[in-house]
């Protein structure tokens, strides 16, 4: 046989099948899990074909496959045939036991080989991050605002006063979605609260949030006197100042202006002159003449009238 068509030959059978299972595309590397506070993402570096799309499936396998089901795949179908290069894993990983996970990359009829994750991945490797907290003073009450993470998630609170350190209080809260009330305050008094993440399912616990202090509103009843004394203060001199007013022009009216007054010796016991109506039937009816006499005629004829 001529050496060409031996080479050819060779090469041909050394040469993978573009129509089988097997594939020429390289398999995704760097697979890691990426998983914080209980959501867990398969993630890969993408294969680059020029002028092609990849997509890639994910298949995971249990402590239950390995051990009862032959040591079978589960494929994920939310990550069957995605371009993506993420996939979320998180209602697959459902129990607190070792995972194992592999994806490979597609191209039409041709596959890759699969890329597997190195180790076991179980849930219980989580990050927990600190709850975001937010704490409130509204009036003698305080609260605290906590961000929902989820119903597997409980949230561990601790507040005191600040300044008895030792005698911190604690309260558990489950699926947290407003804000809640903590305890009532002392006036004028400064409490602090901090909190930590709490998951049953894998017994852990974050680490805590950093400690917020707010302070309580003064005495209520000392502000509540003092606006009614207040308030009754402007009362009384609102209806007291018209009075004032009054009486303290009468002072001034006296003081500058007073009044003249007659001694006795000049006052007069009978008027100086009298009015002496004079005329006849028809005058009473009609016209009335008034004649004005002097005093001294008027004196003569009272003694002509007495004597």
């Amino acid at each position: 046989m001529p050496p060409e068509l031996i080479c050819l030959f060779l090469c041909t059978l050394s040469a993978p099948s573009l129509s089988g299972g097997d594939a020429l595309l390289p398999a995704p590397q760097s697979i890691s899990i990426l998983s914080t506070n209980m959501k867990h993402f398969l993630t890969w570096s993408p294969v680059i074909v020029q002028g092609a799309t990849v997509r890639y499936s994910v298949e995971f396998q249990g402590e239950y496959e390995r051990e009862y089901a032959n040591g079978s795949w589960i494929p994920i179908s939310e990550c069957s045939l995605t371009t993506a290069t993420i996939c979320n894993l998180t209602e697959d990983i459902s129990a607190s036991v070792a995972y194992k996970l592999r994806v490979r990359a597609e191209l039409g009829a041709t596959r890759s080989q699969w890329g597997t994750t190195k180790g076991f991945f179980n849930r219980a490797m989580t990050s927990l991050t600190p709850p975001l907290l937010r704490a409130v003073a509204d009036g003698h009450h305080l609260l605290v605002e906590l961000a929902d993470m989820g119903p597997s998630f409980q949230f561990w609170v601790l507040y005191w006063r600040k300044g008895q350190e030792s005698r911190v209080q604690q309260r558990v809260l489950k699926e947290v979605s407003s804000v809640v009330h903590l305890d009532t305050m002392e006036a004028g008094a400064e409490y602090c609260v901090k909190a930590q993440t709490h998951v049953q399912a894998i017994n852990r616990s974050s680490s805590f949030s950093p400690t917020q202090c707010v302070r309580a509103q003064g005495d209520t009843s000392v502000w509540l006197v003092t606006a009614l004394t207040s308030s009754a203060g402007f009362a009384v001199a609102a209806l007291a100042l018209p009075f004032l007013t009054w009486k303290i022009s009468k002072i001034f009216q006296y003081s500058c202006c007073p009044a003249a007054v007659l001694p006795d010796t000049l006052k007069e016991s009978e008027p100086p002159t009298q009015l002496i109506l004079r005329g006849g039937e028809e005058a009473e009816q009609c016209d009335l003449m008034v004649v004005v006499m002097p005093s001294e005629e008027v004196l003569q004829l009272w003694i002509q009238k007495a004597l």
